[in-house]
């Protein structure tokens, strides 16, 4: 008999009831350090008193209006998120998911409006993870995430992750934009170096295409910046963000510039939730710290003292651990093992991390983690490896 839930998860025999900051709370009182935070999701940690008072005096006021209204909250947060990027203009959504299906819309809509409508491809890379609607398994590619769903949405061109060569050739007159993560998450916190993200808005500016960002999952402080790409010093024409942008409420955006938005006219898309008032209290909380100069410099400074002990952490342990990756608080632990062992040893010594692609597991603990939580970390992780050596 199937479950009363759809069993699309493999999920953990952990039922956490409470979270405080790095830590979330099983129901039956074990303390759990949390460095998935909900898949980089709890950017500020659990239960953070700002976001609480945020979400608490917006929930006693007013929940929903719908976008037939003026929302005072979402146009605070859109002047924010516009202050502080590349961007002109926002769209609210709900998730990541969503503000792929519209960064697909918007690229293809900018064509069209300039009479090219035969400008419909976007090029996107393998081990790449851009939701699991259609447009966002149909960007992606790959088997696992398109078997059995046919037929496909066109239009997505998919090019191995690195091969400059082949990026280079695939531009055509078809070609819409190029789509692609700063940092892939699922796909094993992989990182585009910033000399080709550099090469990368070139080549778009050349070719006269969009370049289209996906900061789904490493934007919103998650590398030590308010968004992954301006360590390059490149801007996107269209931007994706959700997760951390909400902390801990669903809430996604697309953010653009007026030139790539300028086809997404009165009527083009819409939303009933997307950007209600609840969800933009929050995140107007959120971009008030993740902003905040020396919010960014302890960022960068706990990333710096994680990586050295995650490196020290793989050195001693080289039969379980092979080598360290990613950006800021955005970390990878490429292993020897198999991931999904190393994630179950790390639940019996109450560490949670979280399995990617290419056997790697992902550190993506809360932006606000203090140093003797990276401590403890570690010494967790240690166990783990400990247990896995001697199994």
């Amino acid at each position: 008999m199937i479950p009363t839930l759809l069993p699309t998860y493999a999920r953990a025999p952990l039922s956490f009831v409470k979270g405080e900051g790095s830590w979330l709370i099983e129901a039956d009182g074990r303390r759990f350090l949390d460095l998935g935070a909900g898949i980089a999701v709890n950017a500020l940690g659990h239960a953070h008193p700002a976001l609480v008072a945020a979400l608490t005096e917006q929930a006693g006021a007013l929940w929903h209006t719908s976008n037939l209204y003026q929302i005072p909250k979402q146009q605070e947060l859109a002047d924010k998120l516009t202050a502080h990027s590349f961007a002109d203009t926002v769209f609210f959504t709900n998730s990541g998911t969503e503000a792929c299906e519209l960064a697909v819309k918007m690229a293809r809509k900018y064509w069209y409006e300039k009479d090219q409508p035969e400008k419909t491809d976007i090029i996107a890379f393998t081990g790449s993870f851009h939701g699991r609607s259609s447009a966002g398994i149909a960007a992606a590619g790959s088997e696992k995430m398109t078997k059995g769903f046919g037929p496909l949405l066109p239009g997505f061109v998919h090019l191995e992750f690195g091969d400059h060569e082949a990026l280079t050739e695939a531009i055509t007159e078809t070609t819409a934009a190029i789509l692609l993560e700063p940092v892939q998450g699922e796909g094993g916190i992989r990182p585009v170096p910033d000399q080709c993200l550099k090469g990368l808005r070139d080549l778009c500016d050349e070719k006269g295409i969009l370049l289209i960002l996906d900061e789904v999952q490493c934007g919103v402080g998650r590398t030590g910046k308010l968004f992954a790409h301006e360590w390059s010093g490149i801007t996107p024409d269209i931007m994706m963000v959700a997760k951390g942008i909400g902390g801990g409420f669903p809430l996604g955006a697309v953010l653009a510039t007026e030139d790539a938005a300028s086809g997404m006219t009165l009527g083009t898309h819409g939303s009933t939730y997307g950007g209600n008032p609840l969800g933009c209290a929050v995140g107007a909380e959120v971009m008030d710290h993740v902003t905040d100069p020396a919010f960014l410099d302890s960022v960068n400074r706990k990333a710096g003292l994680l990586r050295q002990k995650l490196e020290g952490l793989v050195a001693t342990h080289p039969d379980v651990f092979e080598s360290v990756r990613g950006s800021g608080l955005m970390l990878g632990l490429k292993c020897k093992a198999a991931n999904v062992d190393v994630v179950q040893a790390g639940y019996d010594q109450l560490v949670l991390t979280v399995p990617a692609a290419d056997n790697v597991i992902r550190l993506l603990p809360p932006l606000t983690i203090e140093d003797d939580e990276i401590a403890q970390a570690i010494d967790r992780l240690d166990a783990a490896a400990v247990a896995l050596s001697a199994a």
